[in-house]
């Protein structure tokens, strides 16, 4: 049995460990620079595990190299969106496709409500099973 005895949103790497300082996130950004992954900031506040689509904070950034510059970009994220989910993905395009090599929360509400498992039984003895999130139980802008 897997248990999150946290409650927290458990998404990307690192998501069982306490949140990353300002030095631990540079040090991952500066990982993945060091590989020529493409940076870029991400924020939520329906962080569903199918919602894969967060929205974009700015542009990608595809021709920076400077770990310092990325992280004014996630301080600048934190001002404007202080009670999302914000996210760092970096993307390795050595294959010629964007596909996400490295994710993590940089950022979480100060109130986490989770989710609720919906049990739906069908004809016979078949049983469904679906996340609810808490958090879109208010309307978007509202959630936190």
């Amino acid at each position: 049995m897997i248990t999150n005895p946290t409650g927290r949103i458990t998404q990307g790497q690192f998501s069982f460990l306490p949140d990353l300082t300002d030095e631990q996130i540079s040090a991952q950004i500066k990982w993945a620079l060091a590989h020529d992954w493409a940076v870029s900031i991400e924020y939520t506040d329906d962080p569903h595990p199918r919602n894969t689509y967060w929205e974009m904070f700015g542009l990608p950034m595809f021709d920076l190299k400077d770990p310092a510059a990325i992280l004014m970009e996630i301080n600048e994220a934190r001002k404007t969106f202080p009670n999302h989910y914000i996210r760092v993905m970096a993307f390795n395009s050595t294959r010629g496709v964007e596909s996400p090599a490295m994710s993590f929360i940089v950022n979480r509400p100060p109130n986490e409500p989770g989710f609720g498992l919906v049990r739906e039984e069908g004809q016979g003895r078949e049983i469904r099973y679906s996340f609810h999130s808490y958090a879109t139980d208010k309307p978007e802008g509202e959630r936190y």
